[in-house]
Parts: structure tokens; C-alpha cells; sequence
């Protein structure tokens, strides 16, 4: 089964469009104080450039090899499993892998933008994204995604070899304001269980 990673930082993006204190990240959060005494069972590292929005793309290869590979290790030795967002490129699949990283969460938006244009972009996409996974599987990494993802595109990104974990924020959110949170993550889970 595959796993959904809710990105309640949505719930922030709004509420920082208009300021004040609404809505609350902690109100779409059941059992805050539990989180708060349990380390985290994982952590994606994503790069955030000034001026950024969102994520608009993986980790460079230039990123300093020895504090990247220091913040993975350090992790690690906290109990903490260690996921590296990269573009679905083999060279950053395989960069990952020398940071010692335990996934990698592929970026999807190039896929979810190939989907809108049709089928065959789409199949192109899909492919690409295929040889990541492959390439992330042999190197001993699983394979996260997340981006752009959606219920419609999902369908067929479901279907990627090696598939542990989606992480999807906007389009849930966006999704949750008009059926609500708690039925916007059960349509989800319901199309990653097929």
C-alpha cells in the first residue's frame, strides 16, 4: 500500500495570504501534543530558494556534498529516516545516494504538467519518472513523490514501480475546502488503494 504524507503547510499559505492567525495549522492537526513527543519517523529535505512560493525543483548537485551528507548522517543517528527531494533525473537519483539518503522524494510538477497536455506527454513523463525509480530502487533507496500530485493525475503516477509514499499538500487543502479535510485524505488514500 502506498502511503499518503499529508502537507498541512498549506493550511499556512493560506492563512499568510490574507495574515493574522486563520486557519490554524494546529486546528488541521489531530494529536499535536503526541507529535510533539515523538521524533518523526521521517525527513524530507527540500530545497528553498529566496523568493520561492513552493518547491520549483530538486536539490542542485552543487549543494556542499559534506554538509549535505552531515545533515543526512546526523538524522540518521536520531532514529530519523532520511528523504532527499530530487528531480526524477538519474544523476540526481544517484547524487542522493551518495548523501547516504534512505529515499528520495522525486518532484512531480514536470510530470503533472506533461498530464494536462495528454496522453502521450503524459505516458513521456511517466517514463522518465520509471527510470528514476528504477534507479533509486537499485541503489538500495525508496521511492517518495510529490508535487503537483492530484486525484485525476494520480491514477497514473500510482502505477510508478517502487512507490512507498506520496506527499501531497495544495490540492488536498484546496480539495478539503469544499468536501473537508477528513473526506479530502479518504478520496486520497482511496485512489492510491486503487
Amino acid at each position: 500500500m502506498i502511503k499518503l504524507s499529508v502537507n498541512v503547510n498549506k493550511v499556512a499559505t493560506l492563512r499568510n495570504s490574507r495574515g493574522g492567525r486563520l486557519p490554524s495549522v494546529l486546528d488541521a492537526v489531530d494529536l499535536l501534543q503526541l507529535v510533539h513527543h515523538v521524533h518523526p519517523a521521517q525527513c524530507t529535505l527540500v530545497p528553498v530558494r529566496p523568493g520561492e512560493v513552493t518547491s520549483e525543483a530538486g536539490w542542485p548537485r552543487d549543494t556542499p556534498r559534506a554538509v549535505m551528507a552531515g545533515v543526512v548522517a546526523d538524522l540518521q543517528k536520531a532514529g530519523v529516516r532520511v528523504s532527499l527531494f530530487v528531480d526524477a533525473v538519474e544523476d540526481a537519483v544517484r547524487w542522493a545516494g551518495e548523501m547516504g539518503a534512505d529515499r528520495v522524494e522525486l518532484y512531480t510538477e514536470p510530470f503533472a504538467r506533461a498530464f494536462e497536455l495528454g496522453d502521450v506527454a503524459a505516458r513521456a513523463s511517466f517514463a522518465q519518472y520509471e527510470a528514476a525509480a528504477d534507479v533509486a530502487h537499485s541503489l538500495g533507496m525508496a521511492v517518495n513523490a510529490g508535487h503537483d500530485l492530484e486525484l485525476v493525475n494520480l491514477v497514473m503516477f500510482r502505477r510508478l514501480p517502487h512507490l512507498a509514499e506520496v506527499s501531497i499538500g495544495h490540492a488536498l487543502v484546496s480539495h478539503a475546502l469544499f468536501v473537508g479535510l477528513d473526506r479530502s485524505v479518504r478520496e486520497y488514500l482511496d485512489v492510491l488503494a486503487g
